[in-house]
């Protein structure tokens, strides 16, 4: 199996700089870049007031932009050399442009949030016509954060591009604005991968509370020390290429009478965070009135929380083994009590804790991995070391045997957030 080959984030630049020359026949001004990420667990716990740990990937999405003279927005992706284009006039979302809509959510929000009409005579009278290229080794389907950073990337490049100066708060408004109003998302959380997208930093993870309102609050780094020296390990994303099957709607426990029920279950820690009661007896108890699915996902809810409480200790301590199991525990949650992973994901995660194995191998993994990405029964990511990295390969390859899917692999590390730079080199 081979790795795709990857190129860094200055020679993917250069290359969106080149293809907007070459598609609309002038530099463009301002590009930004915004890397994809993948949500190590707790992505589902966020109605409820949970965490979220994501790390950012070192695949970029590039989005370069330049003005008009007229009202045309026009938008190529150079990977699949698509264009597409509307009027300024008509902007509204349409199903056959795809990945433009993302954009056009944000030059949407900027324009219905009164951020462009602005008085003043600093300010911006009106929106511009504008011209986007679009450049991302990895396609926006794959749920590896694409349209996000594509968002996130367009949003902090026309911010520059017209000198708004919004702050990252109004900036943040601005991608949620979009996303639920012109996408029509508004049962979706995507608080996560906007602060991944614009904040993290390389060798650290991104945790978000979802119990903040205030972004200071909202969202802290935490050091992934096992990316580094003595103790590294290799990060794969696999694309196990299961059609996504949904068996049940997340939207069906989101409800204000489920999120009163698990704040009945909540206690303090000594670190200022809190917990969920671990007495099951009580925990059956508080949820008796809810169907018996409901309470399933509900435990999932509460099991996943301690998962990331857990991995977060471990990584305060350094301890691989104590966050692998943290993670490992994290997908059978997913499995046995959110129903999110199928047979197919379970038989390589399986197979992947099988490697090296020990006596006490539960107690001390030495790799770890969990369903991850866009959907249910799609990707997963595994942690392991380099040594282990070839027997990993051997298992993929009987996996393609048995099941007749193909799985493509992505080595990735940890990456900084959104850069935005002048074409003239003044980085903002």
């Amino acid at each position: 199996m081979n790795f795709e080959q990857n190129i860094g984030r200055s020679e993917q630049i250069a290359r969106t700089i080149e293809a907007h020359k070459q598609t609309f026949k002038c530099e463009p001004s301002v590009i930004a870049s915004a890397p994809g990420r993948f949500h190590l667990m707790g992505e589902h716990t966020w109605f409820f007031g949970g965490k979220t740990l994501s790390m950012s990937i070192d695949r970029f999405v590039c989005v370069s932009v330049s003005i008009r003279n007229d009202d045309l927005l026009r938008f190529h992706y150079v990977e699949s050399d698509d264009n597409k284009h509307i009027s300024l006039s008509s902007l509204r979302f349409r199903k056959e442009d795809k990945w433009a809509n993302s954009i056009k959510a944000a030059i949407y929000s900027f324009i219905s949030g009164s951020i462009i009409e602005r008085t003043g005579e600093d300010q911006i009278p009106k929106m511009p016509g504008l011209d986007f290229c679009v450049s991302s080794p990895i396609l926006p389907s794959s749920g590896m954060g694409v349209t996000t950073a594509m968002k996130v990337a367009s949003a902090c490049a026309v911010n520059e591009l017209l000198d708004l100066d919004c702050p990252d708060s109004e900036l943040l408004s601005v991608l949620d604005k979009g996303s639920r109003e012109f996408l029509k998302e508004d049962e979706e959380n995507h608080l996560a991968e906007n602060l991944t997208a614009m904040f993290s930093k390389k060798d650290s993870l991104v945790l978000t509370n979802h119990d903040s309102r205030h972004i200071a609050e909202a969202f802290e780094l935490v050091d992934f020390p096992f990316s580094k020296s003595l103790s590294k390990k290799n990060i794969l994303l696999v694309d196990a290429h299961v059609p996504r099957l949904t068996s049940w709607s997340e939207r069906s426990i989101m409800k204000e009478e489920n999120k009163k029920l698990l704040k009945l279950l909540r206690h303090a820690r000594q670190d200022g965070s809190w917990k969920y009661e671990d007495d099951m007896a009580e925990i059956r108890d508080v949820l008796s009135s809810v169907s018996e699915d409901s309470r399933r996902h509900l435990y999932g809810v509460i099991n996943e929380h301690k998962c990331v409480l857990s991995s977060l200790d471990a990584l305060k301590e350094g301890v691989f083994s104590a966050f692998a199991r943290a993670v490992n525990k994290s997908h059978e949650n997913m499995r046995d009590f959110y129903d999110i992973s199928c047979p197919e994901i379970d038989w390589i995660l399986k197979r992947l804790v099988e490697i090296n194995p020990n006596p006490d191998r539960d107690h001390n993994p030495v790799c770890c991995g969990r369903i991850t990405g866009q959907g249910f029964s799609r990707c997963l990511f595994a942690i392991l070391d380099d040594a282990n990295v070839p027997e990993f390969e051997k298992r993929l390859s009987e996996y393609s045997k048995i099941f007749g899917f193909k799985a493509d692999v992505l080595s990735v590390k940890s990456a900084d957030g959104v850069i935005v730079e002048r074409i003239n080199n003044r980085v903002r």
